[in-house]
Protein backbone atom coordinates (compact mmCIF):
# COMPACT_ATOMS: atom_id res chain seq x y z
CA UNK A 1 0.00 0.00 0.00
CA UNK A 2 1.38 3.41 -0.98
CA UNK A 3 2.23 6.15 1.52
CA UNK A 4 -0.50 8.41 0.14
CA UNK A 5 -3.11 5.65 0.48
CA UNK A 6 -2.12 5.00 4.10
CA UNK A 7 -2.38 8.69 4.99
CA UNK A 8 -5.73 9.00 3.25
CA UNK A 9 -7.00 5.95 5.14
CA UNK A 10 -5.90 7.52 8.45
CA UNK A 11 -8.10 10.55 7.69
CA UNK A 12 -11.04 8.32 6.71
CA UNK A 13 -10.62 6.30 9.92
CA UNK A 14 -11.13 9.41 12.04
CA UNK A 15 -14.27 10.30 10.12
CA UNK A 16 -15.69 6.82 10.66
CA UNK A 17 -14.83 6.47 14.33
CA UNK A 18 -15.26 9.85 16.00
CA UNK A 19 -18.86 11.05 16.48
CA UNK A 20 -17.49 14.41 17.68
CA UNK A 21 -16.25 15.25 14.19
CA UNK A 22 -18.71 17.58 12.42
CA UNK A 23 -16.64 19.01 9.57
CA UNK A 24 -13.45 18.43 7.63
CA UNK A 25 -12.04 21.70 8.96
CA UNK A 26 -11.92 20.16 12.45
CA UNK A 27 -9.49 17.53 11.18
CA UNK A 28 -6.85 20.20 10.71
CA UNK A 29 -7.17 21.84 14.13
CA UNK A 30 -8.56 19.34 16.65
CA UNK A 31 -6.90 16.00 15.97
CA UNK A 32 -3.24 15.89 17.10
CA UNK A 33 -3.33 12.08 17.00
CA UNK A 34 -4.18 12.16 13.31
CA UNK A 35 -1.38 14.60 12.53
CA UNK A 36 1.03 12.58 14.63
CA UNK A 37 0.28 9.61 12.38
CA UNK A 38 0.73 11.86 9.34
CA UNK A 39 4.25 12.83 10.39
CA UNK A 40 4.98 9.25 11.44
CA UNK A 41 3.94 7.81 8.05
CA UNK A 42 6.35 10.13 6.23
CA UNK A 43 9.19 9.60 8.71
CA UNK A 44 8.70 5.83 8.72
CA UNK A 45 8.73 5.65 4.92
CA UNK A 46 12.04 7.53 4.82
CA UNK A 47 13.43 5.41 7.66
CA UNK A 48 12.62 2.19 5.81
CA UNK A 49 14.45 3.56 2.78
CA UNK A 50 17.52 4.17 4.96
CA UNK A 51 17.43 7.95 4.58
CA UNK A 52 19.72 9.36 7.31
CA UNK A 53 18.79 12.08 9.84
CA UNK A 54 15.63 13.27 8.06
CA UNK A 55 13.22 10.71 9.62
CA UNK A 56 14.21 11.78 13.13
CA UNK A 57 13.93 15.45 12.17
CA UNK A 58 10.41 14.94 10.83
CA UNK A 59 9.55 12.94 13.94
CA UNK A 60 10.80 15.78 16.14
CA UNK A 61 8.71 18.33 14.23
CA UNK A 62 5.65 16.11 14.62
CA UNK A 63 6.32 15.73 18.34
CA UNK A 64 6.67 19.50 18.78
CA UNK A 65 3.39 20.21 16.98
CA UNK A 66 1.26 17.37 18.38
CA UNK A 67 2.83 16.43 21.75
CA UNK A 68 2.84 12.83 20.52
CA UNK A 69 6.19 11.01 20.41
CA UNK A 70 6.31 8.22 17.82
CA UNK A 71 9.69 6.82 16.86
CA UNK A 72 10.01 6.60 13.05
CA UNK A 73 11.14 2.96 13.32
CA UNK A 74 7.96 1.84 15.09
CA UNK A 75 5.54 -0.32 13.12
CA UNK A 76 1.96 0.95 12.94
CA UNK A 77 -0.69 -0.81 10.90
CA UNK A 78 -3.81 0.39 9.13
CA UNK A 79 -6.87 2.15 10.56
CA UNK A 80 -5.15 2.94 13.87
CA UNK A 81 -7.08 5.70 15.65
CA UNK A 82 -5.26 7.89 18.19
CA UNK A 83 -8.05 9.74 19.98
CA UNK A 84 -7.08 13.12 21.52
CA UNK A 85 -3.47 11.95 21.35
CA UNK A 86 -1.63 14.33 23.68
CA UNK A 87 1.14 12.69 25.71
CA UNK A 88 1.35 9.40 23.80
CA UNK A 89 4.77 7.73 23.53
CA UNK A 90 5.42 4.87 21.08
CA UNK A 91 8.91 3.38 21.21
CA UNK A 92 11.29 2.33 18.47
CA UNK A 93 10.51 -1.40 18.36
CA UNK A 94 6.80 -1.14 19.19
CA UNK A 95 4.41 -2.91 16.83
CA UNK A 96 0.77 -1.84 16.51
CA UNK A 97 -1.40 -3.92 14.21
CA UNK A 98 -4.58 -2.88 12.40
CA UNK A 99 -7.76 -1.35 13.90
CA UNK A 100 -6.26 -0.38 17.28
CA UNK A 101 -7.76 2.47 19.31
CA UNK A 102 -5.39 4.44 21.56
CA UNK A 103 -6.41 7.18 23.99
CA UNK A 104 -4.33 10.02 25.40
CA UNK A 105 -1.30 9.61 27.70
CA UNK A 106 -0.62 6.02 26.62
CA UNK A 107 2.97 4.77 26.68
CA UNK A 108 4.29 1.81 24.72
CA UNK A 109 7.68 1.77 26.35
CA UNK A 110 10.73 -0.37 26.99
CA UNK A 111 12.21 -1.70 30.22
CA UNK A 112 15.68 -2.53 28.89
CA UNK A 113 18.63 -0.63 27.47
CA UNK A 114 19.68 -3.61 25.34
CA UNK A 115 19.31 -3.48 21.58
CA UNK A 116 16.66 -5.57 19.87
CA UNK A 117 12.92 -5.91 20.43
CA UNK A 118 12.19 -4.15 23.72
CA UNK A 119 8.77 -2.56 23.19
CA UNK A 120 5.28 -4.11 23.13
CA UNK A 121 3.37 -5.67 20.27
CA UNK A 122 -0.31 -4.69 20.15
CA UNK A 123 -2.49 -7.03 18.14
CA UNK A 124 -5.48 -6.05 16.02
CA UNK A 125 -8.71 -4.72 17.49
CA UNK A 126 -7.29 -3.67 20.85
CA UNK A 127 -8.53 -0.68 22.86
CA UNK A 128 -5.97 1.02 25.15
CA UNK A 129 -7.52 3.28 27.77
CA UNK A 130 -6.23 6.74 28.68
CA UNK A 131 -3.02 6.81 30.68
CA UNK A 132 -2.24 3.12 30.27
CA UNK A 133 1.42 2.05 30.24
CA UNK A 134 2.39 -1.09 28.35
CA UNK A 135 6.03 -1.87 29.03
CA UNK A 136 8.58 -4.29 27.67
CA UNK A 137 8.72 -6.84 24.88
CA UNK A 138 5.30 -8.29 25.57
CA UNK A 139 2.31 -9.18 23.41
CA UNK A 140 -1.17 -7.74 23.90
CA UNK A 141 -3.48 -10.08 22.01
CA UNK A 142 -6.28 -9.50 19.54
CA UNK A 143 -9.42 -7.65 20.69
CA UNK A 144 -8.07 -6.81 24.15
CA UNK A 145 -9.25 -4.00 26.43
CA UNK A 146 -6.66 -2.26 28.60
CA UNK A 147 -8.21 -0.20 31.39
CA UNK A 148 -7.33 3.46 31.88
CA UNK A 149 -4.12 4.05 33.88
CA UNK A 150 -3.29 0.34 33.95
CA UNK A 151 0.34 -0.77 33.87
CA UNK A 152 0.79 -3.86 31.72
CA UNK A 153 4.08 -5.77 32.09
CA UNK A 154 3.01 -9.29 31.05
CA UNK A 155 1.43 -10.83 27.96
CA UNK A 156 -2.34 -10.40 27.63
CA UNK A 157 -4.25 -13.18 25.82
CA UNK A 158 -6.73 -12.61 23.00
CA UNK A 159 -10.26 -11.39 23.75
CA UNK A 160 -9.57 -10.40 27.35
CA UNK A 161 -9.59 -7.39 29.66
CA UNK A 162 -6.67 -6.22 31.80
CA UNK A 163 -6.78 -3.55 34.50
CA UNK A 164 -4.81 -2.40 37.51
CA UNK A 165 -1.23 -1.75 38.62
CA UNK A 166 0.26 -4.12 37.69
CA UNK A 167 -2.49 -5.10 35.28
CA UNK A 168 -4.40 -8.30 35.95
CA UNK A 169 -6.47 -10.24 33.47
CA UNK A 170 -10.02 -10.16 34.76
CA UNK A 171 -12.26 -11.30 31.91
CA UNK A 172 -12.42 -12.91 28.51
CA UNK A 173 -14.89 -12.68 25.69
CA UNK A 174 -14.40 -9.04 24.68
CA UNK A 175 -17.01 -7.87 22.18
CA UNK A 176 -14.95 -5.73 19.83
CA UNK A 177 -18.09 -3.97 18.59
CA UNK A 178 -18.37 -2.25 21.99
CA UNK A 179 -15.75 -0.08 23.65
CA UNK A 180 -17.24 -0.07 27.17
CA UNK A 181 -13.87 0.80 28.69
CA UNK A 182 -15.82 2.84 31.26
CA UNK A 183 -17.55 -0.30 32.59
CA UNK A 184 -14.58 -2.37 33.71
CA UNK A 185 -15.02 -4.15 37.05
CA UNK A 186 -13.25 -2.76 40.10
CA UNK A 187 -11.45 -5.75 41.60
CA UNK A 188 -9.99 -3.73 44.49
CA UNK A 189 -13.48 -2.57 45.43
CA UNK A 190 -14.72 -6.15 45.49
CA UNK A 191 -12.00 -7.46 47.79
CA UNK A 192 -12.21 -4.46 50.16
CA UNK A 193 -15.98 -4.87 50.31
CA UNK A 194 -15.50 -8.46 51.41
CA UNK A 195 -12.78 -7.65 53.98
CA UNK A 196 -14.72 -4.77 55.55
CA UNK A 197 -17.82 -6.91 55.95
CA UNK A 198 -15.79 -9.75 57.44
CA UNK A 199 -14.14 -7.38 59.96
CA UNK A 200 -17.53 -5.90 60.90
CA UNK A 201 -18.94 -9.39 61.60
CA UNK A 202 -15.95 -10.38 63.72
CA UNK A 203 -16.03 -7.11 65.70
CA UNK A 204 -19.71 -7.61 66.43
CA UNK A 205 -19.06 -11.17 67.63
CA UNK A 206 -16.21 -10.04 69.91
CA UNK A 207 -18.20 -7.16 71.44
CA UNK A 208 -21.45 -9.05 72.01
CA UNK A 209 -20.14 -12.57 72.52
CA UNK A 210 -22.74 -13.75 70.01
CA UNK A 211 -20.69 -16.04 67.80
CA UNK A 212 -23.79 -17.36 66.10
CA UNK A 213 -23.92 -14.10 64.10
CA UNK A 214 -20.82 -15.22 62.23
CA UNK A 215 -22.67 -18.20 60.83
CA UNK A 216 -25.71 -16.08 60.01
CA UNK A 217 -23.59 -13.71 57.94
CA UNK A 218 -21.62 -16.43 56.18
CA UNK A 219 -24.09 -16.65 53.28
CA UNK A 220 -23.95 -12.91 52.59
CA UNK A 221 -20.15 -12.89 52.82
CA UNK A 222 -19.97 -15.87 50.51
CA UNK A 223 -21.88 -13.89 47.87
CA UNK A 224 -19.50 -10.95 48.21
CA UNK A 225 -16.49 -13.25 47.97
CA UNK A 226 -17.91 -15.00 44.91
CA UNK A 227 -18.37 -11.58 43.26
CA UNK A 228 -14.67 -10.93 43.86
CA UNK A 229 -13.69 -14.28 42.37
CA UNK A 230 -15.91 -13.63 39.37
CA UNK A 231 -14.23 -10.27 38.76
CA UNK A 232 -10.86 -12.07 38.76
CA UNK A 233 -12.06 -14.83 36.43
CA UNK A 234 -9.79 -15.24 33.44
Amino acid sequence: MSLFTLIREDFVTVKKNDPALHSNIELFFNYPGLWALFFYRIANSLYRHNVPYLPRLISAIGQFLTVVDIHPAATIGRRVFIDHGVGIVIGETAVIEDDVLIYQQVTLGGVSLEKGKRHPTIKSGTVIGAGAKILGNIIVGNNVKIGANSVVVKNVPDNSTAIGIPARIIAKGFDKSLLSHNKLPDIDKEVFHYLLKRIAVLEHAVKTGDHSSIHKKDHELEEVYNAFLKSMDS
